[in-house]
Parts: structure tokens; C-alpha cells; sequence
């Protein structure tokens, strides 16, 4: 079980969505990881979500939990692939998708490749911190040995508007 204590809610100005199950492409899934960010927000967590996607199924969803849980590694992509390696019983997932709300970090783009996904999709790009085509592309380092085919853009305007407010808000609250 959680260990730390539960956050009070904060008021998220974003509602969720609701995907239709009948089809189930790149906008369905970046949608439940949307809600995910959506979570976070409500957490007062920097609002990324991830869901990874295997067969059809979602084997793992999360969102950041980096405050909660006073852990610099509880990004939403590092709980996602912790959450499908377990599911699996592998951390090898080679015929897993992830989708994310923002380009993971540098640390996030790392473990993608280190759990030889089969394809990463984003929403938003972060040119600052971004390692899969934004400030660099970690996963076209030549020497590596395992190669992750990365997309960006699915649902990027919600996903970006949602980051943006959030980080409005903290400006105004001066945090």
C-alpha cells in the first residue's frame, strides 16, 4: 500500500475525457494518459500521465508522484514501465507502446530505451528537457543496441494547454 500519507485535492480547471472503447488508436490511449495528468494536477503534481499499451491492452497507468513521494525517479513514465514489467513478468517490452502527455526527461527517455520499447508517443515536446527529439534524441544514439521508433504530437494541444495552466498557476501562487 501507499506509504505517504494522501494530499489534499487541488481544483483542476480541466475536465477528463472520455474515449470511446470501440476504437482504441493513439487518441484513445494519449486520452487515458491525459486523465492520468489530470490526476496529478488534482495531486498538485506536475501534471504528465503515461499509459503503455500492450495488444490492445492497457498493462500500466500513472501519473507523477514525484512530491508525494519525495522521489526524483516517481515520474509518470518510470511508474508506467514498473507497473507493465510487473503485469508482464518481463522488462523487456518490445511490443509495448507508451504514451505520455509531455517528451519524457532525459532520465525517462533512458529507461524507455533500457526497456526496449517498441514505440514511445508523446504529446507535447520539451524543447528544454526533452531526449527524444527536443533538446536531444536519445534514441538515435548510433551505438546503441536497441532502437525505439518515437512520435510526438497526438493530442498536443490539450496536453500542452493543461502543462501550461498548470505552470501559470504556480507562477501566480509564486511557487
Amino acid at each position: 500500500m501507499d506509504e505517504y500519507a494522501p494530499r489534499p485535492e487541488i481544483q483542476c480547471p480541466f475536465e477528463k475525457l472520455f474515449p470511446s472503447q470501440l476504437q482504441r488508436d493513439d487518441e484513445f490511449y494519449m486520452k487515458l494518459a491525459y486523465n492520468q495528468a489530470i490526476d496529478a494536477w488534482r495531486q498538485d503534481e506536475v501534471p504528465v500521465g503515461a499509459v503503455i499499451e500492450y495488444h490492445g491492452e492497457v498493462v500500466a497507468a500513472a501519473h507523477n508522484r514525484v512530491d508525494a513521494t519525495r522521489d526524483p525517479t516517481a515520474h509518470a513514465e518510470i511508474l508506467a514501465l514498473t507497473q507493465a514489467s510487473n503485469a508482464l513478468g518481463d522488462w523487456r517490452l518490445n511490443e509495448c507502446r507508451l504514451y505520455v502527455t509531455k517528451e519524457p526527461c532525459p532520465m525517462c527517455s533512458g529507461a524507455a530505451v533500457m526497456a526496449r520499447l517498441g514505440e514511445v508517443i508523446y504529446a507535447t515536446p520539451d524543447p528544454k528537457m526533452g531526449c527524444l527529439g527536443g533538446a536531444t534524441a536519445l534514441h538515435d544514439i548510433p551505438t546503441l543496441n536497441h532502437r525505439v521508433n518515437v512520435r510526438g504530437g497526438v493530442l498536443e494541444t490539450e496536453c500542452t494547454a493543461l502543462i501550461q495552466a498548470f505552470f501559470q498557476r504556480k507562477r501566480l501562487e509564486g511557487n
